[in-house]
């Protein structure tokens, strides 16, 4: 799967997200990449930033959050074409999740994990 074919998937399962939920995002970038850092060749996703429930007062003028989704480990361990769309649209409520200040054991016990 080409990396724009995969952007397109990320693109979709982000036009899946209800829109009331989409609003309620608050600074926040979503983006594609082919690699995890080293020593993370796993890792489908990753979000970087400060929860929507972690913001206060001080939460001003700051860089977007940054939510990564990893084309490479998505393809290595999918077999099929719709387990590549199917495990996309996972990892992208996955990290959006995040930064609603979802944790990961709420996540894994929802289906998301």
């Amino acid at each position: 799967m080409t990396r724009e074919e995969f952007e397109e998937l990320v693109s979709q399962a982000l036009d899946r997200i209800p829109p009331e939920l989409m609003r309620l995002m608050d600074n926040v970038a979503v983006f594609v990449e082919d690699e995890p850092e080293a020593g993370d060749s796993d890792l489908l996703g990753l979000y970087e930033g400060t929860p929507l429930t972690d913001r206060g007062e001080w939460y001003a003028g700051v860089l977007p959050d940054r939510i990564t989704i990893y084309r490479g480990p998505t393809l290595r361990m999918c077999e099929t074409h719709e387990s590549v769309v199917a495990e996309t649209e996972i990892t992208v409520v996955h990290e959006i999740a995040h930064h609603f200040g979802i944790d990961d054991e709420r996540l894994h016990a929802l289906g998301y994990g």
